[in-house]
């Protein structure tokens, strides 16, 4: 070991350490709803204020998730939450995609003006827009079911589709496209063009297949916000047949008395699954995350 190496052990062993203890920081608000979801009520409250909080010890019980299942309909609001999130992402992928592929490879009046647009948009927050786009999507007809039947509606609120359309078109996932596809040589597009390719066989056989990374990246963080969306559905979906997990939460509080056990364990059921996946994904969403060229 050199005399430089040696001077770093002890910096990298603070680094460590640092992240070591940022990482059990981050990791004690699981520790806790996993923990409580198989406690009662008073042994939640009688542990807060020790260690015993975030461990599963004392008398521990699975009623919590029986009671969540027989409380809230999980398996619908499940199915409600898959269907908007697989369809939300991947007409998300084609739409946004082809956007930026217009933005970074062609050449149309107005450009300059839609790229000021897209960054104007992306310092919006949502909560600015959601009341006038939720007495928007209000006065527009459209179908729903009702008793199993497809039933003519005038106003998209109470459906899936108002949970789906408003979120196809990102702003943030056009960017990312964006800026991915500006860094492929453009040579490989005017080779295509010479050999007679149309832009739409550019977009399909020269930029998809060199961008994977992007399209990973995009898929994942849009598939994380459409499957954590509660405001949205919580103001325009007031029934329970288009309902998604999140909001479902709701109806666990009301009561004089919050089954908080309840509650951590329909937590626990929501958080995860996700989580079980991002740990088997993560190095693909590393590896995706830096090929995409996303910088701090």
């Amino acid at each position: 070991m050199t005399p430089s190496q040696r001077k770093s052990v002890p910096l990298r062993f603070a680094l460590y350490a640092l992240m070591a203890a940022l990482a059990l920081v981050f990791l004690f608000p699981f520790l806790f709803m996993v923990a409580s979801s198989f406690k009662s009520n008073d042994a939640i409250f009688a542990d807060l204020e020790s260690i015993r909080a975030l461990l599963p010890v004392g008398t521990l019980t699975a009623d919590n998730y029986v009671h969540a299942f027989a409380r809230g309909n999980i398996g619908h609001y499940l199915f409600n939450s898959v269907l908007v999130t697989v369809i939300t992402v991947g007409l998300g992928l084609i739409v946004n995609s082809m956007a930026a592929f217009a933005l970074a490879r062609m050449e149309w009046r107005g450009k300059q003006a839609v790229l000021t647009l897209l960054v104007i948009l992306l310092i919006v927050p949502f909560e600015a827009i959601s009341v006038p786009l939720m007495l928007l999507v209000s006065k527009l007809p459209g179908l729903a079911f009702d008793g199993g039947a497809l039933v003519w509606t005038r106003s998209w609120l109470d459906t899936l589709y108002v949970q789906i359309i408003p979120f196809i078109a990102n702003a943030f996932s056009i960017f990312l496209f964006y800026q991915f596809f500006r860094d492929i040589p453009k040579d490989f597009d005017e080779a295509a063009y010479i050999d007679g390719a149309t832009p739409f066989q550019v977009y399909r056989h020269v930029i998809v297949p060199s961008s994977l990374p992007v399209f990973a990246t995009v898929t994942i963080l849009q598939a994380l916000a459409m499957w954590n969306q509660y405001l949205w559905p919580l103001i325009t979906v007031p029934g329970e047949s288009a309902r998604p997990l999140m909001v479902g939460m709701q109806q666990f509080f009301g009561a004089r008395k919050t089954a908080w056990g309840e509650v951590m364990a329909y937590a626990a059921l929501i958080t995860v699954p996700v989580l079980i996946a991002f740990i088997f994904f993560q190095r693909w969403f590393v590896r995706s995350v830096v090929g995409s060229g996303v910088k701090g």
